[in-house]
């Protein structure tokens, strides 16, 4: 039976190893792609337009958006009532700003 620090050599030595192929294989793999793309005419935009989860993720959706619920008097700015309240509104009762419908 092997011992602990053989087996954590043999780790090291497949772990090396399983980088290099994964770097052979991924450029392999991204050259595929790219012809693919090439042959077929497909855009990166048709695909996600880049990385899923990335931080423009949220950015890149569009938002509905809300109607107002509460309008300043004097300014006729006005509030969704959602987010941090502005200060024309802010530790006020909100019953007078209610925009009738």
């Amino acid at each position: 039976m092997s011992s602990y620090k053989e087996l954590l050599a043999q780790r090291e030595k497949l772990e090396k190893q399983i980088e290099e192929a994964k770097a052979r294989e991924y450029a392999e793999v991204l050259d595929e792609i790219k012809q693919k793309m090439a042959d077929y005419g497909i855009t990166l935009a048709e695909l996600g337009g880049g990385r899923a989860g990335g931080k423009n993720a949220k950015a890149n959706r569009s938002r509905a958006s809300v109607a107002p619920k509460y309008r300043d008097p004097e300014s006729g700015a006005t509030w969704s009532g959602r987010g941090k309240p502005p200060r024309w509104i802010a530790g006020q009762d909100r019953e007078r700003f209610l925009i009738e419908k």
